[in-house]
């Protein structure tokens, strides 16, 4: 049985495939932020739990909404329910 991932690995989860979807380094995305390389790092591996102000930093660098986020991280939940429960998504 597979382990569920945390809130804090989903939402990093979904904040490298965004940043991936516009093939920008962590790098560049720290430098439009302000934000240092290795804390965006760190936040995706889920190591983190970012604050209200550095993701609404990220997610106006990756061209994102709080509604693609939100979408994002519903999709992502659910498929970790279907791969923890075995259940097909609702």
């Amino acid at each position: 049985m597979k382990t569920r991932k945390s809130d804090c690995e989903i939402l990093g989860k979904v904040l490298r495939n965004f940043r991936e979807e516009l093939e920008i380094s962590q790098e560049k995305l720290a430098a439009m932020t302000g934000l240092h390389r290795t804390y965006v790092g760190s936040v995706e591996r889920g190591e983190r739990n970012p604050s209200f102000q550095s993701i609404n930093c990220m997610l106006g660098s990756l061209r994102k909404t709080w509604s693609d986020l939100g979408n994002a991280l519903d999709a992502e939940f659910k498929k970790q329910v279907v791969q923890h429960s075995g259940r097909s998504p609702a």
